[in-house]
């Protein structure tokens, strides 16, 4: 119990009856504390409103934002096969706009495996002099179940094409093939591989989603390991706690076009990477983790994203323990929005700011 503060002052008590004495104000101090414990704070309950697009952003932005919530964000798969089949049929469809991605930005994408784990290069026509030795390491997001094989390379095309990097994408093992922490032991290995193809001061990491999360896991399983570090990281909204704690997963809740709402598909599909290892482990929620000596930070969101908070969470938490961390909110967005649209200049925006972060941190 947190110990009574007089809250009544010493002037006062001394024009008390004799017979009260230092009982009674014990007994007093006792029920204010009692009081107070049993306090509860109401929540803010609010009246149904429309809310509207916004007209200070791009058009290509607009058009994004105006999307109706996804059909399927609260129709859950029930078995491993029917979760199988949600991500094949996804990746299927996100696979078929690639090559013109790629055509756009001028990528080339090879597959690579890397100690057993699949990944793939992703190269840039022009290189400029100063990146020639600078590798980035992406994982791709995907609520650890979604966007398997190359569909999780888009990510890795905007910070190839727009940023002019060579980017490793890791293409870990994911549910039901593999659960918690395959993602993770999978990403550790490309990062080992990597250490072997470039210098640590001369490499990021980043990703979005649960590839924001697995970014910030990283960091903690290289210290854990006495691994070297990357010379900075962008751990764009990550998936950072999924225990569900968080005030935009309230306010943004129906709001986010991408994610819904905490009760949707990602959050089972989280559930179902982690199979009954809990939740709030560092190594699936990195927020609770260490975050002392980490790489500088870049953090991305948008102002309707359910993952606001976990991003404002981490950013705050990387600055308390001292680590040197920029925070990026983009007027509108949902969930990983910044990604969705290579032609619009709010992606072109953020992956501009990501590199120039990178440049200004990495060494050559």
């Amino acid at each position: 119990m947190t110990p009574c503060r007089p809250v009544i002052s010493v002037s006062t008590i001394s024009r008390w009856p004799a017979r009260f004495g230092a009982g009674f104000a014990a007994s007093l101090c006792l029920a204010m504390a009692t009081a107070t414990a049993q306090e509860a704070y109401a929540p803010r309950e609010l009246p149904a409103r429309s809310i509207p697009v916004p007209a200070d952003v791009s058009p290509q932005m607009q058009k994004l934002i105006a999307v109706p919530p996804r059909t399927n964000w609260d129709s859950v798969p029930q078995t491993p096969e029917a979760w199988r089949t949600l991500a094949n049929t996804g990746a299927a469809t996100a696979i078929q706009a690639l090559p013109a991605l790629r055509e756009r930005l001028h990528v080339k994408v090879e597959p690579l495996l890397l100690n057993g784990v699949k990944a793939y290069l992703v190269t840039p026509e022009v290189i400029p002099a100063k990146n020639r030795n600078r590798l980035l390491v992406h994982v791709h997001g995907g609520c650890y179940v979604l966007s398997p094989g190359e569909a999780g390379t888009s990510e890795a095309i905007l910070m190839a094409g727009l940023g002019h990097f060579k980017v490793l994408s890791v293409d870990y093992r994911m549910p039901p093939e593999a659960y918690f922490p395959a993602a993770l032991d999978d990403a550790m290995t490309a990062w080992r591989a990597a250490l072997k193809m470039a210098k640590p001061h001369n490499m990021a990491i980043f990703g979005s989603s649960a590839g924001g999360a697995l970014t910030l896991e990283m960091i903690l399983r290289a210290k854990q390991e006495g691994l070297p570090l990357p010379a900075a990281i962008g751990p764009g909204t990550p998936m950072a706690d999924v225990t569900k704690v968080g005030d935009s997963f309230q306010t943004n809740a129906l709001l986010d076009n991408v994610l819904v709402s905490t009760d949707g598909l990602c959050d089972s599909a989280a559930k179902f990477y982690a199979n009954g290892h809990d939740m709030k482990d560092p190594l699936l929620s990195p927020v609770y983790g260490d975050l002392s000596g980490f790489p500088p930070a870049i953090l991305t969101t948008g102002t309707r994203d359910l993952l606001l908070s976990n991003t404002v969470r981490v950013h705050r938490k990387l600055r308390q323990a001292g680590v040197e961390a920029d925070l990026h909110v983009y007027e509108g967005q949902s969930h990983g929005q910044y990604g969705r649209d290579d032609t619009a200049p709010e992606t072109r925006e953020a992956f501009g700011e990501i590199a120039a972060f990178f440049d200004r941190h990495l060494g050559r």
